[in-house]
């Protein structure tokens, strides 16, 4: 039996001896794979890789000390395989397409409304080359980027006018920052809301400089509480629609014909803040959501709502309503800062002449939210039979009632009748299961969703042409 110290020795010995075999830099650039990967990623970014590589094999060496280190020291071919396996991921893009399986039409965290066909046609063509965002070409002269898209809003809409800024939160700041900064706007209590990662609406009204003053209570409001309020102060009404949240039970707010009425007598603006910005009649499908030329029938002054919640279109803050004061808001020097780019142009006019043209389906979101249950339980039925057979032995998939959501900060408490996939496997839990498909080892991410030790996967927010890509990531995180 060897003594500790000659044991140490050979510990030693070895130790060193795998250090020595491990190779440098300059030998690694010259192996063929790398070679090819300097061509395609720059000698300087698969260099500074490399050496992570090195010092990274050099540290695990130098932790875990063990006799017989030297026959396990990493291969050549094993080190490049693990720099070519990180610069490809250094050169694949964060942003990335994924599949949404969760049922959650407008999923925040998955960038909401996927965009049309035509919507992304559009882009291509115009943001590949040169396009007329700004020149006008009949008179040959400069022109401005809002003719592409406020005249269509105008019309979706019925209102005189329309602007368009970067989301909804820009759309609310900058009507009050020119209509109210330094004066008065009213607004009930129970619609002083929050609208998502912590963007409140008595923060955005602080910021533009509106004085808030709050009316009523958390559940009850009346039309008393606005006349009471209103003094020379005061610039604006606001309504806040309620579109991510309910107030239910012992409750009451003015119907909008009557803050219509109160602020015509007193001849002050009357805001409506719609957020979700649907603008077609959702009830068939049975989602009760105000539209938005509704609120201009009845008389609202200025409307905002979200391009890419109901409206189905890209990131973008509507303002609609009244010419005079549109193009009071159009000369604010902040519109400037939150005006829209040529991409979102492109984007919002053609999701806006599919509405024109009344091709509703046209538009992803809107096509899910109006696919019917007996079209999501078929599909749903049709996934499960093609794959059967194709599953790993005892795993197994199962159809069971569910339902979908609309997501987004819109409609609150109304669900869209469904039909899921649940999938169980003997050999994964439903939590490792779906890691696998969050994180494949190549392919496009599934995002799902795990209920009763279950994976749902809900084929109303798969796009038809992305369940082939769906079936082969489900039975490899199965495997």
């Amino acid at each position: 039996m060897a003594s500790p110290s000659r044991r140490a020795a050979k510990v030693q010995d070895d130790q060193a001896a795998a250090f020595r075999q491990i190779p440098g830099v300059d030998e690694l650039l010259n192996q063929p794979k790398i070679a090819e990967l300097i061509r395609r990623a720059g000698r300087e970014t698969v260099v500074a890789v490399a050496r992570e590589v090195l010092d990274g094999i050099r540290k695990d060496l130098a932790d875990s000390p063990a006799e017989g280190q030297n026959s396990r020291a990493v291969a050549v071919p094993e080190i490049e395989a693990q720099i070519v396996a990180r610069v490809e991921c250094k050169l694949a893009p964060s942003l990335r397409r994924v599949i949404n399986a969760t049922g959650v039409v407008l999923h925040t965290n998955l960038g909401r409304a996927p965009l049309s066909k035509a919507a992304t046609e559009h882009i291509a063509t115009t943001a590949s080359g040169y396009s007329n965002l700004e020149y006008d070409l009949d008179a040959g002269a400069r022109g401005k980027r809002d003719v592409h898209t406020n005249k269509l809003v105008a019309e979706m809409v019925g209102a005189e006018a329309a602007i368009v800024v970067n989301n909804n939160a820009a759309a609310v700041f900058l009507v009050l920052n020119t209509l109210a900064k330094g004066a008065e706007a009213i607004v009930s209590r129970g619609e002083l809301i929050e609208i998502g990662d912590g963007f409140r609406i008595p923060d955005i009204m602080a910021e533009s400089g509106a004085e808030l003053r709050e009316v009523g209570t958390t559940n009850r409001t009346r039309l008393a509480d606005y006349e009471r309020a209103i003094t020379d102060r005061t610039r604006l009404l606001l309504r806040v629609h309620p579109s991510n949240f309910r107030i239910v039970g012992f409750s009451k707010r003015p119907e909008l014909e009557e803050l219509v009425a109160l602020s015509l007598r007193f001849h002050i603006p009357l805001v409506e803040d719609l957020g979700s910005g649907c603008l077609t009649d959702l009830s068939a499908s049975g989602i009760e959501e105000p539209v938005a030329r509704k609120s201009f029938e009845a008389g609202v002054d200025i409307v905002t709502f979200s391009g890419d919640k109901l409206l189905g279109g890209p990131q973008a803050g509507i303002i609609a309503g009244k010419r005079e004061i549109v193009e009071r808001i159009r000369r604010n020097p902040l519109f400037r800062a939150l005006r829209v780019d040529k991409l979102t142009v492109a984007a919002l006019e053609a999701t806006l002449q599919a509405y024109r043209r009344g091709a509703l389906d046209e538009i992803p979101a809107l096509r899910m939210i109006r696919m019917s249950a007996a079209e999501v339980s078929r599909r749903a039925r049709a996934f499960v039979e093609n794959l059967r057979d194709k599953l790993p032995v005892g795993a197994t998939l199962e159809v069971r009632p569910g339902f979908s959501v609309i997501g987004g900060g819109s409609t609150p408490a109304q669900n869209l009748p469904a039909t899921l996939v649940a999938v169980h496997s003997p050999h994964h839990s439903a939590t490792s299961l779906e890691e696998r498909l969050r994180k494949p080892f190549a392919g496009t991410p599934v995002i799902s969703r795990i209920e009763d030790d279950r994976v749902l996967l809900d084929l109303r927010t798969v796009l038809p042409e992305e369940e082939e890509t769906l079936a082969a990531a489900l039975a490899t995180a199965l495997s």
